[in-house]
C-alpha cells in the first residue's frame, strides 16, 4: 500500500533538523511576495526552531509537514492546519512553496493531501484559509481546490507602511469531496 501521505509529485513528512535552511529560503521569498515581513533572524535561530519542530510531540489536530518533491527528495515547501476547533468542527490550513518549486503543482496537491486527512481521517466539517487579497496567485489556487470568499475584512493586516484586506475563504466537507477523493489514492 502507497504511504496516505504520497501524492505523484509530493510526499508530505515531519521536519527535520536539517531543514532549517529551507525554511530559511521560504521566509525569505514569502517578505519578496509581500506576505510577511519579520525582524531579521539568524540562521541558528532557524537551527533551533527546526530542531525543536523535529522533537516535537503532536499538538492535537495543529501541525506543519515539511513538502518533499517525489522525484528529488528536495524539500520544496510546508503546509499545516494552524487553528482547529474540534468541537465545531472547523480548522484553518495554510501553504507555502519556495520560489523555484512554484507553479508546478506542489501547493495543490500538497494541500489536498492535507485536507483529505483533515475531512476524511478527522472527521473535520469545514476548513478555512485567510489570504491577502494581493496575493492574486494564491487566491487562484484556493479557488481551484474549491474554496469560496465568505468575505473580507477590509485594512486587517498593515504590511509596508499600509495596511491591506485579508480575504477569507472556507469549503465544507462535502465541497471537497465533491472534487476530490476521499480516500487515498491507489497506484496506477
Amino acid at each position: 500500500m502507497a504511504s496516505f501521505w504520497t501524492g505523484q509529485r509530493v510526499h508530505l513528512r515531519g521536519i527535520e533538523p536539517d531543514d532549517w535552511t529551507a525554511f530559511m529560503r521560504f521566509s525569505a521569498d514569502e517578505e519578496r511576495l509581500g506576505d510577511l515581513l519579520n525582524p531579521p533572524r539568524s540562521a541558528e535561530s532557524y537551527r533551533a526552531w527546526a530542531k525543536e519542530q523535529a522533537a516535537a510531540g503532536s499538538d492535537g489536530d495543529r501541525f506543519q509537514s515539511a513538502i518533499e518533491a517525489v522525484g528529488t527528495g528536495e524539500i520544496v515547501g510546508a503546509v499545516g492546519s494552524h487553528h482547529a476547533d474540534p468541537r465545531a468542527g472547523w480548522f484553518e490550513y495554510g501553504v507555502t512553496i519556495g520560489a523555484e518549486h512554484r507553479r508546478k503543482g506542489y501547493a495543490a496537491e500538497a494541500a489536498v493531501l492535507l485536507l483529505r486527512f483533515m475531512f476524511a481521517e478527522r472527521r473535520y466539517h469545514k476548513c478555512q484559509a485567510r489570504i491577502f487579497a494581493h496575493n492574486e496567485t494564491s487566491l487562484a489556487l484556493q479557488r481551484r481546490l474549491g474554496f469560496v470568499e465568505e468575505g473580507r475584512l477590509r485594512d486587517q493586516v498593515f504590511y509596508a507602511g499600509r495596511h491591506h484586506d485579508l480575504v477569507m475563504m472556507g469549503m465544507l466537507a462535502d465541497e471537497f469531496a465533491q472534487l476530490h477523493s476521499m480516500s487515498e489514492p491507489r497506484p496506477g
